[in-house]
């Protein structure tokens, strides 16, 4: 059974989160899976992928960004938050966490959605062994599936940063989209542009001078954990588009992008979420296990796989 945690941020906020860990024994260190959620959706939905990843060995680390589930202090109209804090404050933290309670334990991360972009952002991130990611993009709304960018842009281009901007936060719960997000969260997915340092922290300056969206943007190529970026056919925000854009700024990674239609595997579909629940156990859970595992596919792995390697 996982056990409850509270994770100190990088600036300190407390963050919610769970633990699944084994008995110490004297065998060699087990590593560590850290699973970064996506926009606004807690990390509990992730924890029968956790219980996954912790029978096959791993200790296992989840958490809710602040603002979200068990990281939600108050009135979220006080609260000034952003994606940026996510990834900078809040996976920094949980990766600060996991090197002092997990000391010398290799550490892969899991991030779905905009959980594979928070990674780059973590002045930490280097310490990584493995990344797997799913679906993972930063939402810029022309890679949206082209039949649906329409309908998705005047959801969360439109009314979102509307709501946003009127009420202090989104009552996405209240909507039925999402748990409801901190209004920084919603504008710097609202104007995202197509190189995410255009769109976030505007006119905010390094000791040096510098747009701190381009150190943040530089931060990326500090990493050099292999990455495979899963991304399916009817994903209507993971396109091969979106995995290609986040994809680039990995630059010092060997970076594996495996696009699979449903079809692939005989169903009619799989969908932006549907990956993390139970069903998809036998069927492609086993495709991050071999990655966390062996930074390789499981043999036959249906699907289109391009690489993309270190510098491109």
């Amino acid at each position: 059974m996982p056990e409850t945690i509270v994770i100190p941020a990088a600036d300190g906020y407390p963050l919610g989160g769970c633990q699944w860990r084994h008995a110490r024994s004297g065998s060699a260190p087990l590593p560590v899976a850290i699973i970064n959620p996506a926009t606004s959706v807690r990390g509990r939905y992730y924890s029968r992928f956790a219980d996954y990843l912790h029978a096959q060995g791993w200790d296992v680390l989840t958490y809710d960004y602040r603002g979200i589930g068990e990281s939600r202090r108050g009135s979220l109209r006080r609260l000034q938050a952003d994606w940026i804090d996510w990834g900078t404050l809040d996976f920094e933290g949980v990766l600060r966490y996991a090197g002092l309670n997990f000391p010398e334990q290799p550490i892969d991360v899991i991030g779905h959605s905009v959980g594979g972009f928070v990674i780059g952002l973590a002045p930490s991130a280097q310490r990584v062994r493995r990344i797997f990611t799913m679906g993972a993009q930063f939402a810029y709304w022309r890679d949206y599936q082209a039949e649906r960018r329409r309908s998705m842009f005047l959801k969360w281009h439109v009314l979102m940063p509307f709501l946003a901007t009127l009420l202090g936060h989104v009552p996405a719960k209240r909507l039925g989209w999402m748990e409801d997000t901190p209004k920084g969260v919603a504008l710097d997915w609202a104007r995202m542009a197509p190189r995410f340092e255009d769109s976030v922290r505007r006119g905010i300056l390094t000791a040096d001078g510098l747009p701190q969206a381009i150190e943040l943007a530089r931060n990326f190529r500090t990493i050099d954990a292999p990455i495979l970026a899963l991304g399916t056919e009817d994903d209507p925000f993971g396109t091969e588009a979106a995995l290609d854009r986040l994809l680039k700024y990995y630059s010092a990674s060997q970076r594996s992008h495996l696009r699979i239609s449903p079809r692939d595997i005989g169903l009619e579909s799989i969908g932006h979420f549907a990956f993390f629940h139970e069903r998809f156990r036998d069927i492609l859970w086993p495709y991050a296990l071999e990655w966390l595992r062996n930074a390789a596919l499981p043999a036959g792995a249906p699907g289109r796989l391009k690489i993309m390697p270190p510098g491109y």
